[in-house]
């Protein structure tokens, strides 16, 4: 009876979260750890600077035209093809600047800057994916392994009570049916843990391809208290690259609305002639827009049919993301629910059980079996437990990490 007394309590205290120790890997250090080695990070922060270098030279005016040449040679008669003949032939070299009016210049600033954010976003977004699914499989790796726990415990349990039935068998105070009886739960006890150890093994896999390190030991997932709606939908990664589609496509067609005036072209040049008086004239040559109805009005038009197009992008990005939260917030609300009934209608009863069938076999009023299968009947409540603790950890996962951080949404 005393081993009985002890394994029982072994067993309640297996029940409990037993992965603290001071090595085990956190949940924010899994985040950090995946941010950092992410591959899609890389390429939206290279994304974000090559917007950025873009930026720099938007505006501008471009660069000037440096020419030369030599103007009126002679094609015929007996000066042809000579250069010092003519007073009319000049060598000339000259100098020319495409103008942009500071309007337009701001134009092409803001939609340069407009394309950094856009990139910047991506970059954010790209974080915040990653932060997710490292969440997501650190709660899996985690529940795989406290799984597992319960499964080593059972098959522990399996074999202990066959040693048992058999003794009892040799010793003729026990029954075949019973030995039988006890040898296939310990194979069922038996296949559940290499089952549950196979699980345990994918999750962690699944952990270390974002982490890039070995799964040792993981503390209990904790997470902040989620957002509201207003507060997740504003920060929703969809929303968010929405919004940044949006204010390009208007800078964009700002740009569009301001090329409608045409840019003007001043030049100067200096011509030198032999025997004869140098030359300097000056220009300006200004686009005629001949038929603007027809081109630089079709141009502003379909710039301004992106920015109708972005802004319905955003208005269901907005629908979507506003739906992901009720149905997450609900899932959330739903699972803690069930934990809290499953536990007073399930767990304390099967708890219960155990008490009753240890103290039946003890006077020997019950069946080994019956004691067995108590405790099994605990230790599968036990891993129905765990499971919508999964759920409602996933739920709550998503709620917190999928929107995109405050700060980097703006």
């Amino acid at each position: 009876m005393i081993t009985l007394a002890l394994r029982s309590a072994a067993l309640a205290a297996a029940l409990l979260p037993t992965l603290a120790g001071a090595a085990a890997l956190s949940l924010e250090q899994a985040l950090d750890l995946a941010v950092q080695r992410s591959a899609t990070m890389q390429a939206a922060q290279a994304g974000t600077l090559s917007a950025t270098e873009a930026a720099r030279v938007a505006g501008r005016l471009p660069d000037p035209v440096l020419s030369a040449g030599i103007d009126n040679v002679p094609a015929t008669g007996r000066d042809r093809f000579t250069t010092t003949a003519d007073f009319m032939t000049a060598k000339r070299v000259g100098l020319s600047q495409e103008w942009l009016s500071a309007d337009k210049r701001a134009a092409q600033r803001a939609a340069a800057q407009a394309a950094v954010d856009r990139e910047a976003a991506a970059a954010h977004i790209a974080a915040a994916e990653t932060r997710l699914q490292t969440a997501l499989a650190y709660v899996d790796a985690f529940y795989a392994t406290e799984t597992l726990q319960l499964t080593d415990l059972a098959e522990h349990y399996g074999q202990e009570e066959f040693e048992t039935a058999r003794a009892k068998l040799a010793a003729a105070t026990g029954t075949g049916q019973e030995a039988l009886a006890m040898s296939s739960a310990r194979g069922v006890a038996e296949d559940a843990a290499a089952e549950a150890r196979q699980a345990q093994r994918q999750a962690q896999i699944q952990l270390s391809r974002w982490t890039g390190e070995a799964v040792e030991g993981l503390a209990a997932p904790a997470f902040a208290a989620p957002p509201d709606e207003p507060a997740f939908v504003a920060s929703h990664p969809a929303v968010v690259a929405a919004q940044r589609d949006v204010e390009l496509a208007r800078q964009e067609a700002s740009v569009t609305q301001a090329n409608r005036q045409p840019n003007w072209t001043w030049s100067l040049s200096y011509g030198q002639r032999t025997g004869y008086g140098d030359m300097v004239s000056a220009g300006v040559s200004i686009p005629i827009p001949i038929a603007p109805a027809r081109r630089q009005d079709r141009e502003t038009a379909s710039k301004l049919a992106l920015v109708d197009k972005a802004q319905a992008n955003l208005a269901e990005a907005e629908r979507v993301a506003a739906t992901e939260y009720r149905s997450l917030a609900t899932d959330a609300e739903r699972w803690a629910q069930r934990l809290q009934r499953y536990r007073a209608a399930v767990l304390e009863p099967a708890r219960q059980r155990i008490a009753v069938a240890t103290a039946g076999y003890g006077s020997n009023q019950a069946p080994l079996v019956a004691l067995f299968e108590a405790r099994d009947a605990e230790l599968a409540a036990q891993r129905k437990l765990l499971s919508l603790q999964r759920e409602l950890a996933r739920a709550r996962a998503q709620l917190a990490f999928k929107p995109v951080p405050e700060g980097a949404a703006r």
